[in-house]
């Protein structure tokens, strides 16, 4: 985004797109499939449920060393990262999580790892992965 006085660049800081792939095709789809399960697991128990979601949200990490929430904004040379965005209230994002948000999670997830069984789909199912928080819990 471009200013009057100067420029506003928004990026996203991920790690190289050969490390990611390197990631994923030696590490990231059996430890994210690992960590899944443990985490939907977790989300049946009560007590477990906080770190479960938790888990969750940090599925992209995991999988392709990606942080979607993780932006990078320079402004007139100047650096600020922000990690997080204003959420939804925490009372809402519970209800959605148990109605609706971990089922659609785990197809969703699998679904991206059918998607990334070929070179053509991995930047979908990459993508796929990283809106994960999101449809877990409405996580922006």
């Amino acid at each position: 985004m471009k200013t009057s006085e100067g420029q506003t660049i928004i990026s996203h800081r991920q790690p190289g797109c050969l490390i990611q792939l390197l990631w994923f095709a030696l590490i990231g789809w059996w430890a994210g499939q690992a960590w899944a399960a443990i985490a939907w697991f977790l989300c049946v128990t009560i007590i477990g449920m906080p770190l479960g979601v938790m888990m969750l949200n940090n599925l992209p990490k995991i999988i392709a060393l990606r942080d979607p929430s993780d932006v990078m904004v320079m402004q007139r040379g100047e650096r600020m990262i922000v990690r997080e965005l204003p959420q939804v209230n925490i009372v809402l994002r519970a209800l959605y999580f148990i109605v609706i948000g971990w089922w659609l999670s785990l197809i969703w997830v699998e679904l991206a790892f059918v998607v990334s069984l070929t070179i053509i789909g991995l930047p979908l199912g990459f993508w796929m992965f990283d809106q994960v928080p999101g449809l877990v819990s409405l996580r922006r």
